[in-house]
């Protein structure tokens, strides 16, 4: 009978001792019999089994008239979906470990300390794991990339982008990707720590991020590569000025890209076609005529003589402050 159905002589002696299959009868020698019905009701146990029921499951499934089948299905699909989650968890877990590539088992244990450490609730023990990293430490790259993209906690986050510029730019496809996920925040995440990374490849990714169809992307790009000379960034930095969105940041930025001549005279072009557009703004006006503070040129100083006369006080005062500091620093260089 083992032969013939696959099971073998142990495991159906211990089917008889349960009652799952009991043998019609018993040879003159003392071996178990089975009738064509025990054979199919050994096949019914083994199909049952391969469901992952236990054995004590298919005796009731077999022998129970009043069992049914579809809340035990449910239960073993919720089982199997559980254990495919754990599994993959570790299965990430061990990748993760491996593209670090450990040197030792001490590396090994830092790594899933560090690993551990990140899905900690704790905002505190999360930011001591990244930091307490040093130079020469393996670091799993794609786990910090994750989780510099979900990170609520600024502090935090600050950390996650300081570790992965330490990583030399090896999570920028990852971080590239985030450009393009679905949630606003996760882009916004993803283009602060391409930013902080600040090596050429980093630069290319932000300077195509200025097309982005996100805004916020296209700001936080802007503010990372102005202050590197890069002109492309001025549209942008004139519109958060004009929105009083990290304005201050934004005019500091221009006024760093206004060290080249050609560009001095960009940035005053679109300053005034601004003040032109918006002219019916009067808090734009004052921030837009604030921006001129660090952009010279003749271009400039025109447009601020006729802002001193400005109908807006605000607007007039605040240009009138800003020539008296050109001409002061005029003086003092001659």
């Amino acid at each position: 009978m083992a032969r013939r159905s696959g099971v073998s002589a142990r495991m159906l002696r211990h089917y008889d001792s349960l009652g799952l299959v009991r043998p019609t009868g018993r040879s003159g020698t003392g071996y178990r019999e089975y009738s064509d019905d025990d054979i199919r009701r050994i096949f019914h146990i083994e199909s049952l089994r391969s469901l992952g029921l236990s054995l004590r499951e298919v005796g009731r499934a077999l022998d129970d008239p009043d069992f049914t089948p579809s809340g035990l299905v449910d239960d073993l699909i919720q089982q199997t979906l559980d254990r495919i989650a754990d599994e993959t968890e570790l299965l990430t877990r061990l990748r993760r470990i491996g593209a670090a590539g450990p040197a030792g088992w001490d590396d090994v244990l830092q790594i899933i300390a560090l690993l551990q450490a990140l899905n900690s609730d704790s905002a505190g023990r999360r930011q001591r794991a990244v930091l307490s990293s040093a130079p020469g430490d393996r670091m799993p790259v794609e786990a910090l990339v994750e989780a510099a993209l979900s990170e609520a906690d600024p502090n935090v986050a600050g950390a996650l982008r300081w570790a992965l510029a330490r990583s030399g730019g090896e999570g920028l496809a990852l971080l590239a990707r985030g450009l393009e996920a679905p949630e606003a925040e996760v882009r916004k995440r993803a283009v602060q720590a391409i930013a902080a990374i600040g090596d050429d490849a980093a630069d290319a990714l932000l300077h195509d991020a200025l097309a982005n169809a996100d805004i916020a992307v296209r700001r936080h790009a802007a503010l990372a590569l102005g202050p590197r000379g890069v002109a492309d960034t001025v549209p942008t930095l004139i519109d958060m000025v004009v929105a009083e969105v990290n304005d201050v940041e934004a005019a500091d930025a221009l006024s760093a890209l206004a060290a080249d001549p050609a560009t001095a005279d960009r940035i005053a072009a679109g300053l005034i076609t601004h003040l032109d557009t918006h002219a019916a703004d009067a808090s734009a006006r004052r921030r837009l005529t604030q921006a001129f503070a660090g952009i010279p040129g003749e271009a400039a100083s025109r447009t601020l003589a006729e802002l001193a006369r400005d109908e807006d006080r605000g607007v007039a005062l605040t240009a009138a402050y800003i020539i008296r500091l050109r001409d002061a620093g005029n003086e003092g260089g001659r």
